[in-house]
């Protein structure tokens, strides 16, 4: 019944267009009721918000991916904050105050960048939740990244990418996965 209510809310709320920073009355569903469609969602959000539908699904396809992949951990909110400040595996610094200050590498940047991990548009949050939704408990358009573990935003070239067998393009990313 709690699967029929969410997915009655998504089909309802998706096409609402406001951009007012969301309370969490106005989340589609709460990490404490679908966890790894939340840590899905706000992956979702930070890395592919402004990139097209169909990159959006591919962006949560590669968690998914790797999650399910013996290399990475086990569940989509691990995958997620693997690399966490907890990690101290120095990736980059940048300059605050004067100060330069060492931040930890992640595999999703967002999750380590020192800002706080709260949506503030509405609109793209619940399309975020909603993909995840769709993904995880419907399948849909599970697969759209054939096997991809990696990807990039296309303006930029990691040193990881030539290693790696490329799958193509969808949206704003590049997708690649293990040779």
């Amino acid at each position: 019944m709690k699967l029929i209510i969410v997915t009655l809310l998504l089909m309802a709320s998706i096409a609402r267009a406001d951009t007012v920073a969301p309370d969490k009355d106005s989340y589609l569903y709460v990490e404490d009721d679908f966890p790894q469609a939340f840590c899905l969602a706000l992956n979702i959000y930070y890395e592919a918000r402004s990139d097209n539908l169909a990159g959006q699904f591919a962006v949560a396809d590669v968690a998914i991916n790797r999650s399910l992949d013996r290399r990475y951990p086990n569940t989509i909110c691990e995958v997620v904050k693997q690399g966490s400040m907890k990690t101290g595996k120095i990736y980059g610094t940048y300059v605050k105050d004067g100060v330069t200050v060492r931040y930890p590498s992640c595999q999703f940047s967002w999750y380590c960048d020192g800002k706080a991990d709260v949506p503030t548009q509405s609109l793209h949050w619940r399309k975020a939740q909603a993909v995840a939704y769709r993904l995880l408990f419907k399948q849909q358009h599970r697969g759209i990244t054939e096997g991809a573990t990696h990807y990039h935003a296309t303006y930029v070239e990691p040193r990881w990418a030539d290693d790696l067998q490329q799958v193509g393009q969808i949206g704003a990313h590049i997708f690649y996965r293990w040779p």
